[in-house]
């Protein structure tokens, strides 16, 4: 399996209308928004806040195109107000939310980090997503390789893997087999839509 391949869905199979685009997409790849009690656009990451759900496809070009051109309004069908960050901001909280659930699955005892534990597990071939932060040493990274059926994410940076393993800074992780990892792959590539672009360069470095 080639490094950053697409998520496989796990999803029920809904699929909603990027207001951006027009296309028609399974949930798990787009961001939904609600306008709250004050008319601003809230993204709401999870999937649960109440309210008419406005959907967007996890890509910058599409929430920059659905802010700049005032589509939320269109969707909602009344005034509301979209601030200047909201990009940025989704593009947090999408980040808190993989490292959320990477701190879970090292709580559970499926993910390790350090460049010796996770070749380790490479070796046992108990990896399911290989992670490498965005800014690590490049020649680092290339003594690690991701397995067949695997999965590749390498575009959030060192101290948000530390984060996610309690420490300040990590570069090598891994996660093995468990119902965690599907949901990493899934976070991961709904973030990879704001952090890498088509080409597959990191649009910013951490």
């Amino acid at each position: 399996m080639g490094r950053g391949g697409q998520a496989k869905n796990r999803t029920d199979g809904a699929m909603r209308k990027c207001i951006a685009s027009g296309d028609l997409l399974p949930k798990a790849q787009m961001i939904r928004f609600v306008v709250g009690p004050d008319n601003a656009v809230v993204p709401d990451i999870l999937g649960k806040l109440p309210g008419r759900g406005i959907w967007v496809s996890a890509t910058r070009d599409a929430l920059e195109k659905a802010t700049a051109k005032n589509l939320f309004a269109r969707a909602a069908k009344q005034t509301v107000t979209v601030s200047d960050d909201l990009v940025a901001r989704v593009e947090a909280q999408l980040a808190q939310r993989l490292i959320d659930l990477i701190a879970l699955a090292r709580k559970s005892g499926l993910a390790v980090s350090g460049f010796e534990k996770v070749k380790d597990r490479l070796n046992k071939e108990d990896v399911k997503v290989l992670l490498q932060s965005s800014d690590g040493s490049e020649r680092g990274k290339t003594k690690l390789w991701t397995p067949e059926g695997a999965r590749y994410v390498g575009w959030l940076t060192t101290r948000e893997l530390g984060q996610a393993f309690g420490r300040e800074t990590v570069v090598h992780a891994a996660i093995g087999a468990g119902g965690l990892a599907p949901r990493v792959v899934e976070e991961a590539a709904r973030l990879k839509g704001l952090r890498v672009s088509e080409g597959g360069q990191a649009r910013r470095k951490g």
